[in-house]
């Protein structure tokens, strides 16, 4: 069996929300940063959280990539709706993984209490990239894992 995937023929689409995207640039950055340097990254936009799932659904429609992965950061504002969008976003996105049966990865972040102080920005900013490199990780092992099962096939 084939331990290493050939990852030059790999295609992921990196989609992120513009909400707080001094925040989310920094989960693309940490992805970037950690992704094999031979897979083949695109980068898509959406105006916020909510626009996410129906935006990965049309990515993944187009038969181009292997993987899609969501970031975003839905905040408390102190309102009760943070929790719908939250769960919607994060419904919609395994919806869509099982439906086109592709991968779709979240890098979504829901923190509770958010408040725009420097410490609270400092932190997320840093969590965030954080988390990119462990979405760019788990994406990779993830499609390493389906060719394992391919092969069985």
């Amino acid at each position: 069996m084939n331990e290493r995937l050939d990852s030059s023929n790999l295609t992921v689409a990196f989609i992120q929300a513009q909400w707080h995207s001094d925040i989310v640039d920094r989960a693309r950055e940490g992805f970037a940063e950690t992704l094999p340097a031979d897979v083949k990254a695109e980068y898509f936009t959406v105006p916020g959280a909510f626009e996410l799932p129906l935006q990965v659904r049309a990515l993944a429609a187009t038969g181009r990539f292997d993987a899609v992965v969501a970031a975003g950061f839905v905040v408390d504002g102190g309102i009760y709706r943070h929790e719908f969008v939250a769960d919607a976003v994060i419904s919609g996105l395994m919806r869509v993984q099982l439906d086109a049966n592709l991968p779709v990865f979240s890098c979504v972040l829901t923190p509770q209490h958010f408040h725009e102080s420097q410490d609270h920005l400092d932190f997320f900013r840093n969590h965030m990239h954080g988390k990119g490199v462990e979405v760019a990780t788990t994406c990779f092992e993830t499609l390493l894992a389906r060719t394992r099962v391919a092969e069985l096939v």
